[in-house]
């Protein structure tokens, strides 16, 4: 049995691309909270695993050299946990470029702008800005419209198979109505979310930590302003 990975984990789109693949594979993890609403992201204890603050961040006991092996950010998790596994990682080279090509374009592209989105749109906004919610919300609109045309063309977002690409994009979809958007408005995009939402090992990931979480309605001002990256 290998040791328990540790997953320095919050319940947000980006823990819960991990925390989806790992209870893909059944890979044992333990979960380690990072309050990032209390500035746990911050701790010295925390920035020797994540050089960047940002959370999720794992420590595998069992590294590729036998040695314990902490690794940040988490598309480099995402691959690392499935070379590991030999897992959701197609080794053909055409769909291995593919699901990168795609991982990377959740990483670069629908994370950032989505949360972006999830900024200036939210009630935790400190002020209602018009140009940053239509610019946010239009580009959200947009970035949906590309994954949609491409799951036109295939099941999933490399081909016919279900790869870490997809994990790492459906979290981020989950609060699609937070973004302005509406599923009706891109069926292969609906088809595709209602498919891998169905997935058991999908609506566990979603659950983990749940419970961690409080809406940021309920934070104080000061965690409200460490949430938002107005530390």
């Amino acid at each position: 049995m290998p040791e328990p990975i540790q997953l320095h984990y919050w319940p947000t789109p980006n823990g819960r691309k991990v925390s989806i693949f790992l209870e893909e594979t059944g890979l044992p993890y333990d979960i380690v909270p990072v309050n990032i609403g209390a500035g746990d992201q911050f701790k010295e204890e925390f920035l020797a695993i994540s050089p960047n603050n940002k959370m999720p961040a794992i420590v595998d006991p069992e590294g590729p050299d036998g040695e314990p092996m902490s690794l940040a950010e988490s598309g480099a998790i995402l691959i690392y946990l499935a070379e590991k596994t030999g897992q959701f990682f197609p080794q053909a080279p055409r769909e291995r470029y593919l699901t990168l090509q795609w991982l990377m374009f959740q990483v670069g592209h629908v994370g950032p702008m989505l949360g972006q989105a999830h900024h200036f749109r939210g009630s935790g906004a400190p002020e209602k800005i018009p140009y940053a919610i239509d610019r946010y919300t239009n580009e959200a609109a947009r970035l949906y419209g590309v994954i949609d045309r491409r799951l036109g063309e295939a099941e999933y977002l490399v081909g016919e198979e279900y790869t870490i690409s997809d994990m790492a994009v459906y979290p981020w979809l989950v609060s699609h109505e937070r973004q302005g958007q509406s599923l009706d408005d891109f069926p292969n995009l609906k088809r595709w979310f209602e498919k891998v939402g169905g997935r058991p090992a999908v609506q566990r990931g979603l659950e983990v930590g749940r419970e961690l979480r409080k809406p940021i309605e309920e934070l104080d001002e000061e965690s409200r302003n460490r949430l938002l990256g107005n530390r």
